[in-house]
């Protein structure tokens, strides 16, 4: 793998730089497919409620990298057990994890015959540019990358440092998104984290002396879901994205010649299976365009709920236990309930105690070298873990029905 001539450096604010020193990083970087999530927002609905994230995959995507590379580089038992093969191999997972994002996080999917994961590995094995330049430094590479991000890599620790519950993408998405929304919600000690991470018995683990910084990851992790994520107005929005694909579909099935209209969803809608290229020609400014174009056109339910989308005319929520009611005064409305009532369920645990698999749960190393799972150690952890799970249900229909 060639070196650069000189490192280039990206500011960043969350990481301050994005290192790169690999020629093959730095020509990944450069091509169309990762281009492309420029175009991508990572949040989604999340800035209908705090205006200023709108940040992209792009920056995302860059972060996790960057994470990835000091793991690999600070980490001692990482920078001197991992081949270089390796090291290059986990941080283009990390790089090109979210590469096959659709539009809009994940309310696109509901239009989707595939998810967004399915494509990522599709554009990284398959005809692609970013699956040209990775062969032309090792045929074997597309395949290796996919399969760190697919979880089914030989070495399971490279697995891990991409997808666990204490991973350079969860770790990146916190701080990132903590620090575009103005919040302080996802704040934690990443250096900390660094400094205390090791490998025993092929698993990532955490000296016990770094536990406390661990605990405040999983409370940042904890606050960022109900008062970022899950937050009711950008699930308001949500819904009506849901909605208004679903309508879309409804459309298509009794006439197609919708996508005469709507041609940037004629693959979509007509197959099960999009191509690369295809693929590429989506992303968020596609999608506005087509709400503008939805807006005028002569179906009233479609239009109006691309009016709604355009203008942040969301819809009010309600607990579920309200549904009967609201259900009933919609409908006397005049409203059709299939396109204007909406039920979402989200449940919450930050942090889940699963088996003795390495990548399940968060492991501690004490100091006479045992290993034991965070929750059996951490009253903070066990208290989240074996108490009842947090829920929010709520019913969502146009306000002033």
């Amino acid at each position: 793998m060639n070196k650069l001539s000189e490192e280039k450096v990206l500011r960043d604010p969350v990481h301050g730089y994005v290192r790169v020193s690999e020629e093959i990083i730095w020509r990944c970087m450069a091509s169309r497919e990762f281009q492309r999530l420029r175009r991508i927002n990572q949040l989604g609905s999340t800035s209908m409620v705090y205006h200023t994230g709108e940040h992209s995959r792009f920056t995302h995507s860059l972060g996790v990298y960057e994470i990835v590379r000091r793991m690999v580089s600070e980490v001692k038992d990482l920078r001197e057990n991992l081949s270089e093969y390796e090291k290059i191999t986990v941080m283009l997972a990390g790089l090109l994890h979210d590469i096959g994002h659709a539009p809009f996080s994940h309310s696109f999917e509901a239009i989707m015959k595939r998810k967004h994961e399915e494509y990522t590995i599709q554009i990284i094995t398959q005809d692609s540019e970013l699956n040209r330049i990775l062969k032309e430094y090792d045929e074997r590479l597309p395949e290796d990358v996919a399969s760190v991000i697919r979880g089914n890599h030989p070495n399971s620790i490279l697995c891990q440092l991409i997808s666990s519950q204490l991973d350079a993408d969860r770790m990146d998405y916190l701080l990132r998104d903590s620090y575009f929304t103005g919040t302080k919600y996802g704040e934690f000690d990443l250096e900390r984290i660094l400094r205390t991470m090791r490998v025993a018995d092929d698993r990532l683990v955490i000296k016990v002396s770094g536990m406390h910084t661990i605990e405040d990851y999983i409370m940042a992790r904890y606050h960022m879901y109900w008062q970022v994520y899950y937050h009711p107005v950008s699930r308001a929005h949500e819904a009506l994205l849901a909605k208004l694909f679903q309508r879309l579909l409804d459309l298509y099935h009794q006439d197609s010649a919708i996508v005469e209209q709507l041609p940037m969803y004629r693959a979509l809608l007509s197959k099960s299976v999009l191509s690369n290229d295809e693929y590429f020609r989506l992303d968020d400014a596609t999608c506005l365009y087509s709400f503008q174009l939805m807006e005028r056109m002569d179906d009233p339910v479609l239009a109006d709920l691309a009016g709604r989308l355009l203008n942040r005319r969301l819809l009010e929520s309600a607990p579920i236990e309200r549904y009967d009611e609201i259900r009933k005064r919609v409908t006397e409305a005049g409203y059709d309930e299939r396109y204007y009532i909406y039920t979402d369920r989200q449940i919450q645990n930050p942090y889940e105690p699963y088996s003795d698999h390495p990548s399940h749960g968060i492991w501690m190393l004490d100091e006479k070298g045992n290993i034991r799972e965070l929750s059996h150690i951490s009253r903070i952890v066990s208290a989240i873990c074996y108490n009842s799970e947090s829920d929010d249900a709520l019913v969502f229909y146009p306000k002033g029905v």
